[in-house]
């Protein structure tokens, strides 16, 4: 694959689409931002369809919350903790939540996605709290349109506005997206350090109230 040749990422940036915002639920270190970025710059080049990239990321991010979601709301989190990577995971989780946040509110649901690894902490706390399903559901949904909106645009615009080939605009908006996602990162979690109410794999369960 030539990594500098649109064409080529234009044919290739829907099959990414999918794993990359899947997996990026369950193991936020997963690049889908930058994936969906490039969308856009590619979109900005006419090499890819604008429409078709924000849907696919929306539709694979509201399947990706709802699995974790249920994962945890059926107390299932530790089905995990049976392979060696999915303790890795399960602690990951677990850090995660500790780090964002434990609320679930529904406004936190939507906007938590915009931060590092607040998809999976708001829904993984959701589901531990017992947030009723169709009520994520629709949170999560909505937050997903924004946030492959936000993305995808961020792409777009970067790619229209710069006149930079799509891989040079992609690296421009994830450098953009940092930034803004780290400056709402500090605003969000000021109450950092909260502890995570998902168990540490192998470690004490904590007591029932």
């Amino acid at each position: 694959m030539d990594f500098g040749n649109a064409d080529t990422w234009g044919a290739a940036i829907y099959f990414w689409i999918i794993p990359a915002v899947l997996g990026d639920a369950i193991f936020p270190p997963i690049p889908s931002e930058m994936v969906l970025i490039t969308g856009g710059a590619l979109s900005a080049e006419g090499r890819a369809n604008l429409f078709v990239i924000g849907l696919l990321a929306a539709a694979a991010s509201w399947v990706g919350d709802v699995v974790v979601f249920q994962l945890f709301k059926r107390r299932l989190s530790h089905v995990l903790d049976h392979w060696r990577w999915g303790r890795k995971i399960h602690h990951g989780i677990h850090e995660a939540i500790a780090k964002a946040g434990r609320s679930s509110t529904y406004g936190t649901i939507i906007g938590a996605r915009f931060i590092p690894g607040g998809r999976l902490a708001t829904s993984a706390a959701a589901g531990i709290a017992d947030v009723s399903t169709r009520g994520f559901s629709l949170c999560a949904g909505l937050g997903a349109v924004l946030w492959a909106t936000w993305l995808v645009g961020l792409g777009y615009f970067t790619g229209s506005t710069t006149g930079l080939p799509f891989w040079a605009s992609s690296l421009i908006g994830v450098a953009a997206g940092l930034v803004i996602g780290a400056v709402v990162g500090i605003i969000a979690t000021r109450r950092r350090g909260s502890r995570s109410p998902v168990d540490e794999p192998g470690g004490p369960a904590e007591p029932a109230p």
